[in-house]
């Protein structure tokens, strides 16, 4: 099923709440959240505190990325603020099975990301494990980057080695997303589109969305 998931770093953080319950109203399936360190990536955006204030009153699901380089001291604050999903790169300094045990753990969906530059073959032994993989089509740490299509045989082999191993799984891709690049990605097997510029510097978010899920359902064979 082919998901819309509006990335909060392009948003109007002044009104965060708002925002997302605007996303929420336009028919946006989830909300995502990146989290920076500064140290993982050359940026910094916000905690758990931040994801903890706006969650009262959103009923759609948060999918948490987590651009930090230990998740796992961190699992536990960011599940307990109310992320519904949570996703951690491969890359990171935590034991990959032993973050997935703690997301696991609080009942949460698992999600495991790839930086460009990493092999997708990487990935594999893991598939099994998590719920989502998220195939970074930009450099991790800032919006408003090119998408990268030298990325998508990356998600052809996610989904080719899913069919092979008989998993449901989603496979996200973030960066670059737009109603141009949308279909692209959907067309190599991508599910569930992360965009920010595209959505949230749109002044109607319900024809953002609804223009960037037509957009994307072309790519659909």
């Amino acid at each position: 099923m082919l998901k819309i998931s509006p990335s909060v770093l392009a948003c109007d953080f002044g009104a965060l709440r708002n925002e997302i319950l605007s996303m929420e109203a336009a028919g946006a399936d989830m909300i995502h959240l990146d989290v920076m360190d500064g140290h993982f990536v050359p940026n910094i955006s916000f905690g758990h505190g931040i994801i903890a204030g706006v969650r009262p009153g959103c009923s759609i699901p948060f999918d948490v990325h987590l651009m930090i380089s230990q998740p796992l001291r961190y699992i536990d604050a960011f599940a307990e603020a109310g992320a519904d999903s949570i996703t951690f790169h491969l890359e990171s300094e935590s034991c990959v099975e032993e973050t997935i045990e703690k997301i696991r753990g609080h009942g949460k969906g698992v999600g495991l990301s790839l930086r460009p530059g990493t092999r997708v073959k990487e990935l594999f032994p893991y598939l099994p494990l998590v719920d989502m993989v998220l195939i970074m089509t930009v450099e991790p740490g800032f919006g408003g980057q090119r998408f990268m299509q030298d990325q998508m045989p990356k998600v052809a082999a996610v989904a080719k080695a899913c069919r092979e191993l008989g998993l449901s799984m989603d496979i996200q891709v973030d960066g670059g997303i737009d109603e141009t690049t949308a279909p692209i990605a959907v067309k190599w097997g991508a599910n569930v589109l992360v965009a920010g510029s595209a959505l949230f510097r749109r002044p109607d978010y319900g024809q953002a969305v609804a223009g960037l899920r037509r957009a994307a359902e072309g790519g659909v064979s």
